[in-house]
This record gives structure tokens, sequence and C-alpha cells, in this order.
């Protein structure tokens, strides 16, 4: 496949697909405690939903346009911080740290874990979203700068490597799963993107209910969330 360089075009359609965002939130919630860092937050769709959740949030955002985008949205918020850095630059330790459609972005993403433990507190927790089954990577992950996508497999090698205990690891979004296979014979692309987005969003709630159901055995997207602490 063709590079394509990434300018984060799809972010604002993600942001507004508010079935999805809810539904990641209502995952991330039992973590939202203690000190708090959002790794590449984007554009700040995910933390607009957890910000209320929260007395001090940190973001760290090493892109400058997402960084002036962000210091700009956030201006009037006090208990917001807002860092143009990468995590190996900071010198603070968090309880909880969150990377949100952030690592499959990442070459070195054995390297990010690493780092993250050493930005951690004693049991803190490290909380990683990303997209799911490698095998159906494409040239839409290609466009929007994914280096690969995740199998649970992936995820035991590297807390393996790691030292890090996996406490919840999970599928979900079933509905997305079955579009994923869709779009190995209609591929999706920039101008047909926000109807696309549209459509899925509204199906959140079916996606939801059979999640559920079936125990998140499958989904297009994978939730991992890793403790620091000795196994």
């Amino acid at each position: 496949m063709k590079q394509v360089q990434y300018d984060g075009f799809e972010l604002e359609h993600f942001d507004s697909a508010q079935n999805f965002r809810k539904y990641q939130l209502q995952l991330i919630k039992p973590y939202l405690k203690g000190s708090f860092l959002e790794v590449g937050p984007g554009q700040g769709g995910m933390t607009k939903l957890y910000k209320n959740y929260l007395k001090k949030i940190t973001l760290i955002e090493p892109d400058k346009k997402l960084y002036r985008s962000l210091k700009k949205k956030f201006k009037n918020n006090k208990k917001i911080i807002i860092k143009n850095s990468l995590l190996e630059n900071i010198n603070q330790k968090y309880d909880v740290i969150i990377y949100f459609d952030v690592l499959e972005h990442i070459k070195k993403d054995l390297r990010e874990l690493r780092i993250a433990k050493s930005k951690l507190n004693k049991d803190g927790y490290l909380i990683i979203n990303v997209p799911a089954h490698q095998q159906f990577y494409n040239d839409f992950d290609k466009s929007v700068g994914h280096f690969k996508r995740y199998n649970k497999k992936d995820f035991f090698l590297m807390s393996k490597k790691t030292k890090f205990k996996i406490i919840n690891m999970s599928y979900y979004d079933s509905i997305g799963f079955l579009l994923l296979i869709i779009s190995k014979f209609f591929s999706l692309n920039q101008s047909n993107l926000k109807t696309k987005v549209s459509f899925w969003n509204l199906l959140i709630p079916i996606s939801k209910f059979i999640d559920y159901f079936t125990f998140n055995k499958i989904g297009k997207s994978l939730f991992c969330v890793l403790k620091n602490e000795k196994i």
C-alpha cells in the first residue's frame, strides 16, 4: 500500500460519533481517579466526556497543530494542563495513563509501553484502546497513520515483556466488526467517511447489546487495562 501523509482528517468525524464515545466512557469510568494523564488526545474528543469526573488532568500532545487546537478548546478550564511533549520527556508520575486510539500510531509500541510503565505510580493503571484484528489492516488504516491493528496475543506478549499485569482485556463493538469485514470489499475513504461514521454510530446501541450477550468475544476495537505491579 502506498504511504500517505497523515493529517488527522478522521478525528473530527469519530469525535462526533457520540454513541461510540459514550460507550468508551463507560469502559474507562472505573479508572477515572487520582493523577491522570492522557497521551495523544488529538482534538480532545474523549477528554470532553471524562473531564468532569476528575479534579486534575494532564494532556500531552506532540503534534503542534493538535496541541494548539487543545489549548484553544480548553483555555478556560484550569484543571486541564496541556503539554506539547513526548511521554519520555515528562518527569511526573501518574496513577492512570490512557492511550485511546494512539498506540497504533506508534511504530515502537513495546518501547512506548516501557516508557509508560516508568511514568506510573506503583499499582497505577495503563489503559489502552486500539483497533483490533491485524488481518483486516487496510488502506484506510494506512491513510490515518496506523502501523498495525492488534489482537489479544499482542498484549499478552507485551505485558510479559514489560511485566505489566493484565486486569481486563476485551473486544467490543460487534457491529463495527461486521462493518470492518464489509470494508474489505467496500473501501472506507475520505470522501464518504462522514456518512459511514454517522451510520455506524447509530448502530452502537445494537453493538452494546450484542457485546453483552457474546461476552465481548468479538469487536472492532480492543480495550486493555494493565496494572503496574509485580507479577
